[in-house]
């Protein structure tokens, strides 16, 4: 009986593990064991073949499947291509496994021989030549089937690069396990990030210099982009020659030959074996020194890096919708207007000149599809082709007319960040799974570091999105004040931050307001500490300003037609003191909410705690939605809506989208992405009160979720602002526009708000 219940505890284990498992492990949990890497030993009679990545890549670890043999590149066939193949191709290049393939050229036709047709892989196979095919050079296929493959971008540990055509080296990719800066002089070795030191390779399992004989500054240049640089500089290199002398260096095999424009250092070409000296040093005599600059945002110093940070100026590019820092959708200024990049065309290249522009290193991924969310406004660019020298990607090559584009296909990207240790000073503990619980901080006490909890008084989204975005979790979904049902470390229940306000965009939780080391947490902490839950993905809602515009209109109401407004207090204040048969005069106007995000947008509260509301016969799910306000040119707020709650419901969606929420008969409530609720003029509350408004010129505002109540990927576009000129008889609605979509300067020209960033706190 024991043993059977031993079984069964051990497949339960398992299952609850599985259940989990395609979350993957973020920083702090421990990964599976890995085998460690045993080089192949081929038969004599195994042709000898080497295996690279190429063609239009928007990550460095995909591509088009390539075969050097007898001398000349070709390509592999689609035919009878498996997921085992791929797998075999990846592991040949040194990764730990793959993780899809795509037929018919994805990646742009190849050119030269079609080297393999009709593979037949177990996924076992040590090289791609040993697989059963139809014989090398033998196919009937055309360019048009070139396979492709995506492997993972974990490497085997102990890769070991093996060069089995030592007479063609000029014409094979870098393959190694792994690649570093590592700082040697004590003033770099405090710093973070690392800007300066020995770049070092690991192959076989060892660290290794690179000879300086035949380094140029192409290869400083894709180093320091890929640890997320923009560029490199001069270094002391008398510094370096006498630590050379002291600490005799171990020399990599081979030498490095990029053209610059690389994204990752796979990308570059094999450069002649090294020659190394009887006393084993190089023909050069030093290793390789790189020294990078950082951007702005990841100065070594602190307050330098402060101030320049935060220095304000126009930018031509930014991204948005992203998760953590150096991520989101591309959107381009032109005519005082912010457009997106349609993803024609859009490759690694491209998106490096991106991230360079804004102050990071080389491009991690190109994304396209709108994954990173869909934006507004105008498609400014289309079919961008750049060289990768670049300094803004408005210097590339592109197509300016984008009719066939939608914003479906908005382009966006993934940076290279420098490695900040951020994610090292905080932990969520006690969780169900690696994406959410309590939140526990490393801090300095009585001279030591400890772990302890962070105080939840105040404690919201905003702070939650702080955590999610320091641990690389993406989005926050969930912001709680309480967390008994999550048992954290016993020994971290203590309180060690309080007070703590961000504003969202920190790349920490300790860059945001707190009290320092004089705490004050009156609900203590353990039970009652602060927690998160994480997710991928997050909504993003914005507001139609084109509807607003053309559903403006003026009505003129008796007060005995308004009584279950009044009781709603949908009227201004005035209105209780008027008899039953005056008139209100209401600007009346439409809303129509999208979803742009990346998930569906629901109501925080559960439907235990929704509310009935007679005015519209159905349960609000949120106290307060969106926020009417009129103000007049010099910021003063002159009129409200008083516009409290909302059911919120799919009424229409882009085609092939099905609606999922509907507010009738107590169903679901929400807004499905690719979906929009409608709030038309004619219903009760959708309006400011302006009987008491003196004829002028105005700005008409309107906030959706004004406190923050649902997490967004964007909070800058949650606001909507117009020009409204009233003269007593009529209304005018003109300039409607989001929050974030016009230049600084023209957005300056309108009072009020300049985003949902700054409200309510």
């Amino acid at each position: 009986m024991l043993p059977r219940c031993a079984v069964i505890l051990l497949v339960l284990l398992k299952l609850g593990h599985a259940q989990y498992e395609h979350l993957g492990y973020p920083p702090g949990y421990p990964d599976p064991e890995q085998e460690q890497y045993t080089a192949p030993q081929l038969a004599p009679d195994t042709p000898r073949i080497q295996l690279r990545l190429a063609g239009d890549k928007r990550k460095h670890n995909e591509g088009r499947v390539e075969v050097f043999y007898n001398g000349e590149w070709g390509t592999v066939c689609d035919d009878d291509f498996t997921i085992h193949a791929a797998q075999v191709v990846c592991r040949e290049l040194g990764y730990l496994e793959a993780i899809s393939w795509s037929p018919s050229s994805k990646y742009g036709k190849g050119e030269g021989p079609i080297w393999f047709d009709n593979l037949h892989c177990t996924g076992k196979e040590k090289t791609l030549a040993l697989c059963p095919s139809n014989g090398i050079g033998v196919s009937d296929c055309k360019h048009s089937e070139d396979v492709g493959v995506v492997c993972s971008d974990k490497r085997i540990p102990g890769f070991k690069f093996v060069n089995t055509l030592p007479n063609h080296v000029e014409n094979l990719d870098i393959q190694v396990e792994d690649v570093r800066i590592r700082a040697i002089l004590s003033s770099y070795r405090k710093r973070i990030p690392v800007t300066e030191g020995y770049v070092e390779v690991k192959d076989g399992g060892k660290w290794k210099q690179i000879c300086n004989a035949e380094w140029t500054q192409f290869n400083s240049r894709v180093i320091c982009g890929m640890f997320g640089f923009p560029g490199e500089r001069k270094y002391n290199a008398r510094v370096y020659k006498m630590f050379a002398r002291r600490r005799k260096p171990t020399y990599w095999d081979y030498s490095v030959n990029c053209t610059g424009n690389e994204a990752h250092l796979s990308s570059c070409k094999l450069g002649q074996a090294t020659a190394l000296k009887s006393n084993e040093t190089c023909s050069g005599g030093l290793p390789v020194v790189v020294s990078c600059v950082p951007g702005r945002a990841f100065a070594p110093t602190p307050m330098t890096g402060f101030r320049k940070a935060f220095r304000q100026e126009q930018p031509l590019v930014r991204l948005r919708g992203g998760a953590i820092v150096g991520e989101g959708r591309v959107e381009v200024l032109k005519n005082g207007e912010w457009g997106t990049i349609c993803d024609d065309n859009w490759n690694l290249l491209s998106a490096t000149v991106v991230c360079r522009e804004l102050g990071f290193g080389t491009a991690k991924e190109a994304l396209s599809g709108g994954r990173l969310g869909q934006g507004m406004g105008p498609v400014h660019m289309n079919e961008v082709v750049c060289s990768g020298f670049e300094k803004s990607i408005t210097e590339c090559f592109f197509n300016k007319e984008a009719v066939d584009c939608s914003h479906e296909e908005d382009a966006a990207v993934r940076c290279n960040v420098p490695a900040m240790g951020f994610q090292e000073r905080l932990r969520l503990s006690g969780g169900r799974n690696p994406y959410e619980g309590r939140v526990e901080v490393l801090m300095e006490k009585n001279g030591s570091l400890v772990w302890g909890t962070v105080c939840s008084e105040g404690w919201g989204t905003m702070e939650a999105m702080v955590v999610c975005r320091q641990l690389g979790l993406g989005f926050a979904s969930n912001a709680f004040q309480e967390t008994w049902y999550w048992p954290g470390e016993v020994s971290a229940d203590a309180v060690v931050m309080s007070g703590v306000r961000c504003s969202g965009t920190e790349m920490s939780l300790s860059h945001c307001l707190h009290h320092g080391h004089h705490l004050s947490c009156s609900k203590g902490g353990g039970r009652n500490a602060a927690g998160v839950s994480c997710s991928e993905t997050a909504p993003d809602l914005v507001l139609n300003p084109q509807v607003v515009e053309q559903t403006t209109y003026m009505e003129d109401r008796p007060m005995f037609m308004l009584q279950c407004a009044y009781e709603e207090n949908c009227l201004s204040s005035t209105s209780s003191q008027v008899p039953a048969n005056s008139y209100r005069r209401l600007l009346r106007f439409s809303s129509q909410i999208h979803n742009n995000g990346q998930s569906d947008f629901r109501p925080k509260a559960g439907r235990h705690s929704w509310v009935w509301h007679d005015c519209h016969r159905h349960y609000h799910s949120m106290e307060v939605f969106t926020i009417y306000d009129l103000f007049s040119l010099n910021g003063t707020k002159v009129a409200e809506g008083h516009k409290a709650s909302f059911c919120l419901e799919d009424s229409e969606c882009d085609e092939g989208i099905e609606k999922r929420y509907e507010c009738a008969n107590f169903g679901e409530q929400g807004i499905t992405v690719g979906c929009w609720d409608t709030y038309r003029h004619d219903i009760d509350c959708q309006w400011i009160d302006i009987t008491e408004l003196k004829p002028g010129d105005y700005i008409f505002q309107i906030i959706i979720n004004p406190n923050y109540e649902v997490p967004e990927s964007d909070y800058s576009n949650n606001i909507m602002k117009c020009r409204c000129r009233y003269d007593g008889h009529r209304v005018w609605m003109y300039s409607c526009h989001n929050g974030g979509s016009l230049s600084t300067e023209t957005e300056q020209t309108f009072p009020g708000l300049l985003n949902n960033q700054v409200t309510h706190r």
